[in-house]
Order: structure tokens, then C-alpha cells, then sequence
């Protein structure tokens, strides 16, 4: 493109200005090129092989879990749990939680400012027009027209490029994209941390019911107890003391239920939140812990697969690049900067004039500018970003170091809650036929009332127990899969987790 001037003579600005971008662009870039650190070199998570699986107990909820090693877990893990009010509740809430909103609005955010900043890699072209009312002294006005007043119209176009000769316009763009990658990547996470946290409080919510169920069941019992004990008193056989011993246990059961019942209105609660709802307006159908399946083939990612997959170790190292990129900022800021600028346009006195013969202005112009002094700021800016670098490579290192913690806890959560279920199980049989033998002998006098109500304590703990051991199975199951990092990516060709699956409006779920 050529600009015709008044001397009708082209100076090809743009084409000089492209030439000169492209030369820059081909130049190099100063600070750092970006290099994840290296993930731990282990091929396992645990301290010992794993087993190929768990134990299997004969009980609802006790079947055995196999472990699927160098399998990725899937993209909705949560349906593996096979209930459809629970693949309800995530879909919901990944659908239309605040949370999920905020953390799409800030990746749109950081892709935009990445884009802005490719920017810095073009001429700035500008057109301008202006009229200025004037009047000049007499000796402003020798030789000219006159001192005026008069009025100079003026339109021109400008062209601007700083010259990106060590890279530091690259790097700023390099930085923009990787904090687009780590908002990216806090989106993932906020998928997974939402999925885990409606699953597990879906589990918590089964389990409180359980709970509170199995106290009611022996509160029934105890009530029984009471009403034979205050017949035995009525005709002599037994004392009062006996009576009371019945009574105050069957209140300290009483008790434990308005914290039970507290605990599960605050589940709820907390439900409708990662909904995206209040309170009032959740409508939930009851879960309980024999609809709920245990998923019996558990995939277990690779290590390496680990540290590509976890969002949070992704947002890391997202972290890393951005102050690795920043490095070279800080170095360019301090070497020479070239610029060039240029304008061409017209000056006349009367509207009707401008871009007519003897009209013409233009400029070109070449800069060089050499930072010198500035307090050691520029220097130190270098030395504060190197340390931030540092920090980021220590960051990434904690936070993979965190994830294996987790991977295997998770792991090792899996194999002994599996011992625990099974050996709860035969704590409760054990409790539940004690219950059954002493209170025959109670009805038979054989036994007092001291051995009933340990054995009915002994049988409302164990069977307490016992629901806890079954859910810890389940809630170990879904904190395995969110370790391992859920499985799901939003760069891998997916919008939302939970695309293509029809949720109803928050305002009314079912």
C-alpha cells in the first residue's frame, strides 16, 4: 500500500513497516524457553504394588472392586454409581451453578486479554481530523496571511510500530496464553471439585438416613423394653432403679437424634447450593445407600498420566509458563527499543481545501530508545520475576506431590474400608444375635436389665457402624476418581461435562 503525498511521490510506509515486523517476528527471544519440570520418576502410587483388587463381603455394598491400572477414568465418572437421581443432582449442578458461570467468564476473560495482546506484533494504524481556531501575534504573522483569527483543518493517517527485536512483545503473548491455559484448567477443576462435592454429599445425605432409621428401630426397641419394665415394677418383680436404667437409656438414644436430623438439614442445604438453588426451593428425592451401586472396575491412570490429566497440576504448570514468559519480558524491558512511526495527510485553511494541491504533509520518523537509569527498577523487576519463576517450579512441585498423596490415600482408603466393611459386618451379625438371645432371656427373668441395654447399645453402635463402613466404600470411590482428576478436559473437544444430558430448570428439581 502507498501513500501519495502532495509531491505525488509514494512512500511505501506499510510495505517498510510489514518488512520490518516480519524481520522482527524472525528475531529471537530473550529469558527462558518454557520446559515442565519432570514428573517423580515412580510407576506406582503406593509404597507397595497394588493388589489386583479388594476384598468381597457378602453384604449390599460389599462387593469386591477391581483395579484396572493404566485405564483413565471416564469423562462422568459419577454415573458409574449407577442411580439416576444422583447422575441428576451433578448434571444440575454442573448446568447451572454460579460457581461453574464465574469460572467460564474468567476463561473467556484470560482469551480475550490473549488476543489483545497479539496486538503488540502489528502497526498501530490511526486516522485523525480536527479544526483549530486561532489567532497569531503580529510577529507570529510576518510573511503569512495575516494574524488571524483563522481556522486550519487538518486529516491524516499515522502509522506506529515498536519493532519486537528481542522478543519481549512474544513473551507478554506467550504469558496471556498460558494464564488462558490456567483459567482453562480452574474451570476443570471447578467441574470436578462440584461433581465430587454433589456425589459426596449425596452420600452423606443417604447415610444420615440410614441412620437416623436404624435409631428409630431401636428406639422402638428400647420403648418396648420400657413398657415391660414398668409392668415388672407395677406387680413387684422388678425395682424402680430398674425402670430408670431403661428410661435414661432410651433418653440418651433420644438424644442422638435432633444432631442427626440437624446434620442432614444442613446436607440439604448444601445441596441446593451446588444446585444453584436456596434452600426452599430444593426438591430432592430421596437417596438411600441399597440403590446407590459400589462401581466394582476401578481405573487407575498412569503417573504420567496423572500429571497431564489432574486440572489442578495442569493449572500449575499453566502457572510455571506464565512466569517462565515473564522472565523474558523483564529482560526485553531492559534492552533497546526501536520505533518507527510515520503519518501523511493534509493542512489547509478552509475545509474545502484539504487534499488539494500544496496541501500535502508527511513525516517519517526512526527512534532508538536505550534504557539507562531508571533507580534500578528495570533490574530488580528481572530479579522479582526470575524469583517468581522459582516459586512456580517449587508451586508445581507441591502441587504433584499432593496429588500423588491423594491418589494413594485414596487407594489405600479403598482396600482397608473393604476390611473394615467386612469386619463390621460380623460385628453387627454378632450384636444383632446377642440383642436377640438376651432379650429372650429377659422375657424369660434369666437376665436383668443391665445386660439388655448393654446388648441393645452394643447393637445401635454396630449397625451405626456398619452404615458408616458401607458409604466410607462409596465416598472413597468418587475421592479415588477425583484424585485421578475425573477424567474430563475442556481443551479436548468438549464444552461442559455435562453436554447432552437433558436437566430440568433449577428452580424445580426432582
Amino acid at each position: 500500500m502507498s501513500l501519495l503525498l502532495s509531491d505525488a511521490k509514494p512512500v511505501s510506509l506499510i510495505g517498510a513497516f510489514a518488512l520490518l515486523a516480519g524481520l522482527a517476528l524472525a528475531g529471537c527471544a530473550v529469558g527462558p524457553d518454557y520446559r515442565r519440570p519432570a514428573a517423580p520418576p515412580v510407576d506406582r502410587f503406593t509404597a507397595q504394588p497394588l493388589p489386583a483388587g479388594t476384598a468381597a463381603i457378602r453384604v449390599a455394598g460389599g462387593d469386591a472392586q477391581r483395579f484396572l491400572q493404566g485405564r483413565d477414568v471416564p469423562a462422568r465418572w459419577w454415573t458409574t454409581f449407577g442411580n439416576a437421581e444422583l447422575t441428576r443432582r451433578v448434571t444440575t449442578a454442573l448446568s447451572h451453578s454460579p460457581t461453574v458461570a464465574s469460572a467460564q467468564a474468567a476463561l473467556r476473560q484470560a482469551q480475550e486479554n490473549a488476543n489483545a495482546a497479539h496486538g503488540g506484533l502489528f502497526p498501530s494504524l490511526d486516522a485523525g481530523a480536527g479544526a483549530t481556531r486561532q489567532k497569531q501575534s503580529a510577529t507570529q504573522s510576518v510573511g503569512s496571511a495575516g494574524p488571524g483569527p483563522f481556522t486550519v483543518y487538518n486529516a491524516s493517517v499515522s502509522v506506529g510500530y515498536t519493532l519486537d527485536l528481542f522478543g519481549g512483545v512474544r513473551r507478554g503473548i506467550e504469558a496471556q496464553l498460558a494464564l488462558a491455559d490456567y483459567q482453562r484448567a480452574q474451570l476443570d477443576t471447578t467441574y470436578l471439585t462440584l461433581a465430587a462435592n454433589v456425589v459426596t454429599a449425596s452420600l452423606r445425605e443417604a447415610s444420615l438416613r440410614e441412620q437416623l432409621r436404624a435409631t428409630e428401630q431401636i428406639l422402638d426397641i428400647q420403648s418396648k423394653s420400657l413398657q415391660i419394665a414398668r409392668q415388672q415394677q407395677q406387680i413387684g418383680s422388678k425395682s424402680l432403679s430398674d425402670t430408670l436404667a431403661v428410661r435414661a437409656q432410651l433418653a440418651a438414644t433420644q438424644a442422638t437424634v435432633p444432631p442427626l436430623r440437624a446434620q442432614l438439614a444442613a446436607t440439604r442445604n448444601q445441596l441446593a447450593t451446588y444446585l444453584g438453588i436456596t434452600p426452599a426451593q430444593l426438591e430432592l428425592s430421596p437417596l438411600t445407600l441399597d440403590v446407590i451401586s459400589l462401581p466394582r472396575d476401578i481405573p487407575v491412570s498412569l503417573p504420567s498420566g496423572l500429571v497431564e490429566q489432574r486440572p489442578d497440576i495442569r493449572a500449575a504448570s499453566a502457572q510455571l509458563h506464565a512466569a517462565s514468559a515473564q522472565v523474558g519480558v523483564a529482560t526485553a524491558a531492559m534492552l533497546p527499543q526501536i520505533t518507527l512511526s510515520g503519518s501523511a495527510g493534509s493542512q489547509a485553511l478552509r475545509a474545502g481545501d484539504l487534499f488539494s494541491a500544496g496541501s500535502g504533509a508527511w513525516s517519517l520518523g526512526l527512534g532508538l530508545t536505550q534504557p539507562l537509569f531508571h533507580g534500578g527498577e528495570l533490574l530488580h523487576r528481572k530479579r522479582a520475576a526470575q524469583a517468581g519463576l522459582d516459586k512456580a517450579v517449587a508451586d508445581w512441585q507441591q502441587t504433584v506431590l499432593v496429588a500423588f498423596q491423594n491418589v494413594a490415600d485414596a487407594l489405600q482408603a479403598l482396600q482397608y474400608d473393604a476390611e473394615g466393611l467386612a469386619a463390621q459386618v460380623v460385628a453387627e451379625s454378632a450384636a444383632s444375635q446377642q440383642l436377640a438371645l438376651t432379650d429372650s432371656q429377659f422375657q424369660l427373668g434369666s437376665t436383668g436389665y443391665l445386660n439388655l441395654l448393654d446388648a441393645q447399645r452394643s447393637f445401635q453402635q454396630a449397625r451405626i457402624a456398619l452404615i458408616q463402613a458401607r458409604v466410607a466404600r462409596l465416598a472413597d470411590t468418587a475421592a479415588l476418581y477425583a484424585a485421578l482428576g475425573g477424567g474430563w478436559r475442556s481443551d479436548a473437544g468438549m464444552a461442559n461435562p455435562a453436554a447432552n444430558t437433558p436437566t430440568p430448570p433449577p428452580t424445580a428439581p426432582h
